[in-house]
């Protein structure tokens, strides 16, 4: 199962150069750049673990991208996001954000069904399958 959440996400995963094209462009807006990683992609789960600090006031890609393939190197089993955040006061917010790398195998959600003991009302939630294992093994192979 595709995990699908933010920019591109229904396309076919971008290439290392495609990837430079976009945080170019982030660059080129004024926005910050961002990196997060997860083995847990929920999308209930927003806060993903930072790759370092938020890179301002870039005036080149290169930096960005040498920490995205850190990030890729340190975490081959995660799920990565690149955000670019517009710190302008009109905006202050994220303006872009897209998965640029995730693990080999992407093993889905389950559906969560609980019935309430009066039987007449019924709640769904969607559970990861990664997160059946602890945090850190979760893409390992066995």
């Amino acid at each position: 199962m595709r995990i699908t959440q933010g920019t591109f996400s229904y396309l076919p995963d971008l290439t290392d150069e495609e990837i430079r094209l976009q945080i170019e462009y982030i660059v080129r807006n004024g926005w910050a750049v961002a990196i997060e990683y997860t083995d847990d992609p929920s999308p209930y789960n927003v806060y993903w673990n930072m790759w370092g600090l938020p890179m301002f006031d870039l005036e080149d890609p290169a930096p960005a991208m040498y920490e995205f393939q850190k990030c890729r190197e340190a975490f081959p089993n995660h799920y990565i996001k690149i955000n670019g955040y517009d710190p302008s006061p009109m905006w202050q917010a994220q303006r872009v954000s897209f998965i640029a790398h995730r693990p080999k195998e992407e093993p889905g959600f389950r559906l969560h069904r609980q019935l309430y003991s009066d039987g007449r009302r019924l709640k769904y939630t969607l559970e990861a399958y990664a997160t059946m294992k602890p945090s850190g093994k979760r893409y390992q192979e066995e």
